[in-house]
């Protein structure tokens, strides 16, 4: 491990609540990189971004007063810092979101903070929490304490905000299929302008705007709306970081088809066009136009894992490698750019094939990145020294996941590996809520397919035969098995 990484991390963590302390919220942002990602999964709290963690910030410590930091412990590695600690505050204003205790309460605040770090930047802040009454001494409340300063009475807003968060939803799924954030990547615009661009109806456009506004995906000077930084970078079409395909597909695709998630759970039958086919991928790659939407799709929920393991897994060790479920290629080329060493490729079906070869040649990787075409259950799989399995295995039943893994440990030389992704779920089965509702979506579109923890995953790879296996965290939801041979 390098020593001096792991103080530069320190050290940056430590400026972070050094900043933080003294209320300086510029400096304390500036300490994260663009691409911010900010939770706190008790409050139901995810934030993306400088800008949004900047307002937080402001919000959530105008709130409170008289704060007491104690560090109790803190460690780090070359890429993450964890740091224990109790914070003692009283809690002086509404602006923590989901705060579980009234305003004008003395908290006691254990949190346990989880940095990742990237290019001498804060990249995401995992904030755990639990809460509870107590003097600012740190001397928690009696339990002979009155009932109402115990425990304040449980309010909805919560429960509304999860049981109508299709409000939300939906209202940015037509954003980015009206083209909403394509049209301001243009420039700046006033509402009405704006709608007349878009075609929508004087009747309700100001709302719609302003929602997106207050949803922070857009920003807005008087009535000239613009899109925040996120927005613009991730849902312009024009750009090549455009990763709205993906929502596009759900929008169009699967949206209506979780209005059969009831039907789902009793049945156990999927609810997209594909009810009762063995396949449900064979009208999806039958059909051309369908077939490159949902390509491109899949690289939109790909390119920042991709860049993730290009960066992540120790590439120096090996000279090839081929993706199984290529999709259009993001991920051989974001492995390949950042490693001018390897050759490899894509495995597809074959009407995949040109859309693979197209995306290939628009990096200039051409020469050393190919197709390889086949079925992955009535074929075998091409030879390389990784081969990779990227949100596969969760689209099949449990014999077939287990068939898949046999066939890549076939295809492997010994010390070859296998490395898996998908945004497994945590093994305690409580935190991942995005594993857990992926896992559902795999419900509602395929016949048997689900997701999985790592644990599960391990146990799939020792029982084909690998030696070696370890799980590790990639980016966001997204985490990585690796297997060796």
């Amino acid at each position: 491990m390098n020593q001096d990484v792991v103080r530069e991390n320190l050290a940056i963590v430590d400026a972070h609540f050094q900043s933080e302390v003294t209320d300086e919220i510029e400096e304390t942002v500036a300490l994260y990189t663009d691409d911010i990602v900010w939770e706190a999964p008790a409050r139901q709290l995810v934030l993306h971004g400088k800008r949004a963690a900047a307002e937080n910030y402001r919000k959530m410590f105008g709130s409170m007063a008289e704060i007491k930091p104690t560090t109790l412990r803190r460690f780090a590695t070359e890429d993450r810092v964890v740091d224990d600690s109790i914070l003692r505050f009283t809690l002086a204003g509404d602006g923590v979101h989901n705060a579980p205790l009234p305003v004008g309460s003395d908290v006691e605040l254990r949190v346990v903070h989880i940095f990742e770090m990237r290019d001498r930047r804060i990249s995401r802040e995992l904030v755990y929490e639990m809460w509870r009454h107590g003097a600012l001494t740190g001397l928690p409340v009696s339990a002979t304490a009155p009932a109402a300063i115990q425990a304040a009475e449980p309010t909805p807003e919560r429960i509304m905000q999860l049981g109508f968060g299709f409000w939300s939803s939906k209202a940015f799924l037509s954003a980015v299929e009206v083209g909403v954030f394509t049209e301001l990547a243009k420039g700046p615009c006033g509402g009405r302008r704006l709608a007349e661009r878009l075609g929508l109806h004087s009747r309700s456009y100001r709302d719609f705007f302003d929602a997106l506004v207050a949803l922070g995906m857009l920003e807005r000077q008087g009535d000239v709306y613009a899109n925040t930084p996120e927005t613009d970078f991730l849902l312009d079409r024009a750009k090549p970081s455009y990763v709205g395909g993906l929502l596009e597909m759900g929008n169009a695709r699967l949206y209506p088809c979780w209005g059969g998630l009831t039907e789902a759970l009793r049945t156990g039958r999927p609810q997209t066009d594909a009810k009762g086919t063995a396949n449900p991928f064979d009208a999806l790659y039958s059909d051309a136009s369908g077939l490159q939407a949902f390509l491109q799709a899949m690289t939109g929920v790909s390119i920042g894992t991709a860049k993730a393991i290009a960066r992540k897994f120790p590439w120096d060790r090996y000279q090839t490698f081929i993706d199984i479920g290529a999709a259009q290629g993001a991920t051989p080329v974001q492995i390949a750019l950042a490693h001018g060493h390897l050759r490899g490729g894509g495995y597809d079906l074959p009407a995949v094939g040109p859309i693979f070869a197209a995306y290939v040649k628009s990096f200039g990787l051409g020469e050393r990145l190919r197709f390889y075409p086949g079925n992955f259950f009535n074929d075998a799989l091409p030879s390389a020294d990784v081969l990779i399995m990227g949100h596969i295995l969760h689209d099949w039943n449990l014999e077939e996941k287990r068939t898949l893994i046999a066939k890549a440990y076939a295809a492997l030389p010994p010390g070859g590996a296998l490395i898996v992704y998908e945004a497994l779920i945590d093994d305690d089965r409580r935190q991942n809520a995005f594993g857990l509702l992926m896992s559902l979506n795999m419900l509602i579109e395929t016949p048997g397919g689900f997701d999985y923890t790592g644990t599960d995953c391990t146990g799939w790879m020792r029982a084909a035969g690998f030696r070696e296996t370890r799980v590790e965290h990639l980016l966001g939801p997204d985490s990585m098995v690796v297997g060796i041979k």
